[in-house]
This record gives structure tokens, sequence and C-alpha cells, in this order.
């Protein structure tokens, strides 16, 4: 991980723009993850840091686009770029750091830089569904999950692809590992955004249904309540929540077990993932720890 630092330190002094690197040192880090799985499918191969470096800066890049999208404030529990710095720049130094990255892909073997700018494409496709699902309740549990693996899984989708193609792995079974830690992964954050208190969320609580994002615990929750109650939750979407209000979600999530519900589709995404590398423990443990996490 230090070479995969020192790598993405590089590309950023690389770009020559002093604004930039200032800018580019208020992000947080983050978990990694997508850097930390490349490590480990690809450990053999030297230029395996600088990939994870370039893929980090891709996710780094389509997180300040999102947090523009959402007009979210905070992230990683500290100040926004657009909070601090307006939406103009936030989206500017996100596209400094996809043409960055692409720059940089292209030194790579032709089917790992298809496979990670495709995943780009995908990325974006998604983001642009969750903002259309935002629109009204979704109680599809299909669209939210189709719209989840674009948005989410298929960068860790790509990564472990990549990293397998990098040093001459199945990539059948690594992208499958991968489709499935991103979608465990997501449903995870789905949850603790609703159980979690703000100081450890670093924002809200229950932030997403104020966005209007109906996530899996809504939507299981929509499907087991009557008609009444039904037309209570789809009427407190997107909008600001008061106490009683969440409250009584949580109560009818309590007592429909809705938490629990998208909680067993994770852990059975996590258990199908840690069969498909089951020699792996490096990665079985991502796993773990994933499906544990408090956040």
């Amino acid at each position: 991980m230090q070479r995969v630092e020192q790598e993405i330190a590089r590309l950023i002094k690389e770009i020559d723009y002093d604004e930039v690197t200032h800018l580019f040192s208020m992000l947080s880090g983050g978990k990694r993850l997508r850097a930390k799985l490349i490590l480990k499918i690809a450990s053999s191969d030297e230029r395996a840091p600088l990939l994870a470096a370039i893929v980090e800066l891709i996710h780094g890049a389509s997180l300040l686009h999102d947090d523009v999208i959402d007009e979210s404030h905070t992230r990683r529990g500290v100040a926004s770029v657009n909070a601090t710095e307006g939406s103009k720049t936030a989206v500017m130094l996100g596209d400094i750091l996809y043409s960055k990255a692409f720059s940089e892909l292209v030194s790579f073997d032709r089917d790992i830089a298809k496979v990670v700018s495709s995943s780009v494409t995908a990325l974006s496709k998604g983001e642009m569904q969750d903002v259309k699902l935002a629109q009204i309740f979704n109680s599809d549990e299909d669209k939210y999950l189709d719209m989840l693996y674009l948005k989410t899984a298929t960068l860790i989708e790509a990564s472990a692809i990549a990293a397998a193609l990098l040093v001459g792995k199945d990539i059948q079974t690594y992208g499958l590992y991968g489709r499935n830690l991103g979608l465990s992964f997501q449903i995870i954050d789905d949850i603790l955004d609703i159980t979690s208190d703000a100081v450890t969320l670093g924002k809200p609580s229950m932030n997403d249904y104020v966005e209007g994002k109906c996530t899996l615990p809504y939507i299981y929750l929509y499907q087991a309540l009557d008609d009444a109650d039904k037309q209570r939750l789809v009427f407190s979407h997107a909008k600001s929540i008061d106490t009683d209000e969440a409250l009584w979600i949580k109560e009818k999530m309590e007592e429909h077990q809705s938490i629990e519900r998208a909680f067993k589709l994770a852990h059975e995404l996590s258990h199908e993932a840690m069969e498909a590398v089951s020699d792996d423990h490096a990665l079985v443990s991502i796993l773990d720890t994933m499906i544990k996490r408090s956040y």
C-alpha cells in the first residue's frame, strides 16, 4: 500500500498544477478497497501498485462527481470539495483525475485497459440511473440491484478482473468475487446508513432516504407494510425526517425484519464470493472484515 500511495503522489505531481495538488491533499484516502484487492490478486507483479493507483484515481474522481450530484457537504466525515471550493471546481478536479488515470491506463495490456475503462462507462450509467430512481419512490428490488451493480460493484469487479489478467489468473473466478464483494459492500453501507449514528457515519443518519434513495431495507419494508403504512412511508420519501418519523420507520423495520433481510442477501453474496476463492485466505479475510464492519 505504501507503493500505491507513492504512485498516486507521483501521478498527481505529474499533473503539474499546484491547485490540483492542494485540492487532492484535502481528499480522504478512504478504505482503498480496490487497491488492496488488486495488490492481493496480483501480488507477484511489480506493476500492480501502479494499476491500483490508477483505479484509486478513478474512484476518487467518481466520488467528487457523486458529491456534486447529491449536493453532499461531507465526505468521510470531512467537508467535501464541492462544499468548500464549489461544484465547478469539484467537477473539474474529477475530470482531471479521470483524464490522468486514463492516460496511464493505456500503458497496460489492451484487455486490462478495456475492462477498467468499460467499467467507468458502466459506473457513469449507474450514477444516472441512481438519479432517475431517486425522483420517485422505487420499490423494485431488481432495478435497485442493477443500479447498485453499475454504480458500485462494476469498478470493484473490474479491479479484480484486471488484476487477474495482469498475472494470468482465471478472470471468471475473480470477476465473480469482485462483483459480489462490491454488491455486498454497498448493501452493508445501506444498512449502516440506518443503524449507525451521525458521528460514526460522518453524515446524518438515514441520509440516503432524505436524498431520495430507496435502499434495500426501505424496499423490503414497503413490501411488508399494509396500504396505509405504505402511503406514510412514501410520503416521507426525499424529505427531511423528524425524530418521530425516523423512529417509526426504524420500529417498522424491526417489526418486519427489513434490515435482517438485506443483511441476509449481503451475506449470501459474500458467501458465494468466499467459495469462489476459498483457497485465498487474504481475499476471504477482506470479505469477512467487510461483512462485519461497523463502518
